[in-house]
């Protein structure tokens, strides 16, 4: 009754009603990632693509795809990462998830949110004065 309910309220939890329908008149599940999410592949668009689409694991992030399920969504690549026994390739990072807001979020240097002292300002700057 609680994922029902879910569905009916809220559009970043999982999937919706209406998500639910579309997918179980079109979708064609393709595979299924390491974070559980879930990518179906339905029809053509009027571009002539078929239309890809993810039922997230929980919370809808889209930080949540990873790398290969990236590729395959963006139709980078026409093979999904499930069909091929997919292997990133050397240079691909690997999957991490959005850290806005939290303590790993990312802080140049200069911010006010990073640790450490702020730089001294050079005599290259002028402030701007209202007027002047």
């Amino acid at each position: 009754m609680k994922n029902f309910l879910l569905q009916i309220f809220t559009w970043w939890n999982g999937q919706t009603l209406g998500t639910r329908f579309f997918t179980w008149r079109h979708g064609k599940k393709v595979g299924v990632d390491e974070l559980g999410n879930v990518y179906y592949e339905g029809p053509k668009t009027s571009f002539g693509v078929p239309r890809r689409w993810v039922i997230f694991n929980g919370y809808a992030e889209a930080s949540a795809i990873t790398p290969g399920w990236h590729g395959w969504m963006h139709h980078r690549t026409d093979v999904a990462p499930s069909q091929d026994n997919y292997v990133p390739r050397e240079w691909e990072k690997g999957h991490k998830p959005n850290m806005t807001g939290t303590p790993g979020a990312y802080r140049p240097q200069g911010s006010l949110a990073s640790t450490g002292e702020r730089p001294r300002v050079t005599g290259d700057y002028d402030a701007w004065t209202p007027g002047a």
